[in-house]
């Protein structure tokens, strides 16, 4: 294993000094757990706050989206683990600003299990609580099953999208439709090249052979739909592509955002080289992409691979994908 790391134990505290002592203005820690960031300028007063948290080791996700327009705040556990209920406890309680909390995550049991007695704690102390899970990766379960579907990339558009809501100083109420209609509308799926290793363990989390890829993988390597020899870049982005399109289904007329996705040691040419087909294929189908975002968004360590995912717009989504927000990792407008 060769990582530029001190003592695996070690490994998300040095992170998180890290990124508080370089993002000053962004971020500060949540009193109580030092295993929890919010927004410099938090609590807001009267707004909806955004609670998100998962395992370390997927940055930009998760506390890559803390601030004005993203989420309010965040709690990290070890790598590839859920964060403790009382982590979740006390990041809710630094951010709430009087108008109730969304707990906003991705699909997985242990950060199901964990926020969801956090929310429990929170609710019988007065706050209130809602929660949204994003399940865009479209290989995890069949449509009739989707609520079973694991989250992959996708959580950046319900980041941004539900940060815009609430930063609007909508309702409860209506964060949560929003958001839910964000994961409803956004669709993945990844494939994976090599595997990566977590610090603590000191060995890949899984094997692939040189001439070898995995399409479908999920971002902590679980299993996807087939492994196979490589295949040329036109051939992945069309596979990936096609299969995303046919799932909600996309159609011509259709207005989107693409997202691709580098899950840690794939290089922009080659994510360039994906979104060129990508686009290809969208203006075959007729059609039209609003945004496009072609980057690290939501990484496996230094896995190599990529992931595609499409939101499907309408004017409220639309609106709040390209309204300002501002974090370490993210700006615009």
């Amino acid at each position: 294993m060769k990582k530029l790391i001190n003592d695996p134990e070690a490994f998300v505290e040095e992170t998180l000094e890290g990124i508080l002592a370089a993002h000053p203005g962004h971020l500060k820690r949540v009193p109580g757990t030092p295993r929890g960031l919010m927004r410099a300028d938090g609590p807001v007063p009267g707004k909806v706050a955004i609670a998100t948290g998962g395992g370390s080791g997927h940055i930009p996700v998760f506390l890559g989206y803390v601030g004005p327009g993203l989420c309010d705040g965040v709690s990290i556990g070890n790598v590839f683990s859920s964060p403790s209920v009382e982590a979740m406890v006390e990041v809710t309680k630094a951010i709430h600003g009087g108008a109730g909390v969304l707990y906003l995550y991705g699909n997985y049991s242990g950060d199901i299990m964990n926020f969801d007695m956090a929310a429990e704690i929170c609710e019988m102390e007065g706050t209130r609580v809602a929660t949204v899970r994003a399940r865009d990766d479209v290989i995890s379960a069949p449509v009739a099953d989707k609520l079973r579907r694991r989250a992959v990339a996708g959580l950046f558009f319900a980041y941004k999208i539900a940060g815009a809501r609430a930063e609007e100083m909508a309702s409860l109420e209506e964060v949560v439709a929003t958001a839910e209609k964000a994961v409803e509308n956004t669709r993945s799926m990844g494939v994976a090249l090599s595997p990566c290793t977590i610090p603590a363990v000191g060995k890949p989390t899984f094997t692939l052979g040189e001439d070898e890829m995995e399409l479908g993988m999920g971002i902590h390597g679980e299993q996807g739909l087939e492994r196979s020899k490589l295949m040329t870049a036109d051939e992945v982005a069309t596979i990936m592509t096609e299969r995303v399109l046919a799932d909600l289904p996309f159609g011509s007329g259709d207005e989107v955002s693409v997202l691709i996705n580098g899950l840690g040691a794939t290089p922009p040419e080659e994510l360039y080289i994906l979104y060129r087909r990508v686009h290809q294929i969208l203006q075959e189908r007729n059609i039209a992409v609003v945004k496009a975002f072609v980057g690290e968004y939501a990484t496996s360590m230094e896995m190599a691979g990529a992931s595609v995912s499409l939101l499907k717009l309408d004017d409220e989504l639309k609106r709040c994908l390209l309204a300002p927000a501002r974090s370490p990792f993210l700006l615009q407008g």
